[in-house]
C-alpha cells in the first residue's frame, strides 16, 4: 500500500522559513516524479513544484520561484520542500504527490497523495 506522509508544517511569521518533508513507502520511489501542491481555504488545490526521479529536473510555480526549494533523498525515499521568505499568501495545506510522468503540473496527473500538512504564515 502506497503511503505519503507529510510533516514539518506549522505557524511561522512572514519572512520566516519552514522545511516540509514527505516520507514515501509502498512504491518504487526512484521511478516516481514527486510534487508538492497546496490548497488554501476556499480555493482549488494548486501546483507548487515538482522534481524528477533523479532530482535533476525541477519545475516551480512562478509564485514560489526563488523562495522555495525542492529536493529528494532517494535512499531515504523522502522529498523535501524548503520554504524561505514565507508570505501570508503561502498559507495553505501542503500536499505531497507522486506520479510516473515527467514534469507534471496538474492535480489529475498525480497517482498518489498524502494527507497534507498545514502551513500558516502570520503577517
Amino acid at each position: 500500500q502506497v503511503q505519503l506522509v507529510e510533516s514539518g508544517g506549522g505557524l511561522v511569521q512572514a519572512g520566516g522559513s519552514l522545511r516540509l518533508s514527505c516520507a514515501a513507502s509502498g512504491l518504487f520511489f526512484i521511478r516516481y516524479t514527486m510534487g508538492w501542491f497546496r490548497q488554501a481555504a476556499g480555493k482549488e488545490r494548486e501546483f507548487v513544484v515538482t522534481i524528477s526521479w533523479s532530482g535533476e529536473a525541477t519545475y516551480y510555480d512562478e509564485s514560489v520561484k526563488g523562495r522555495f526549494t525542492i529536493s529528494r533523498d532517494n535512499a531515504k525515499t523522502t522529498v523535501y520542500l524548503q520554504m524561505n521568505s514565507l508570505k501570508p499568501e503561502d498559507t495553505a495545506v501542503y500536499y505531497c504527490a507522486a506520479t510516473r510522468g515527467q514534469g507534471r503540473r496538474t492535480r489529475n496527473e498525480y497517482d498518489y497523495w498524502g494527507q497534507g500538512t498545514q502551513v500558516t504564515v502570520s503577517s
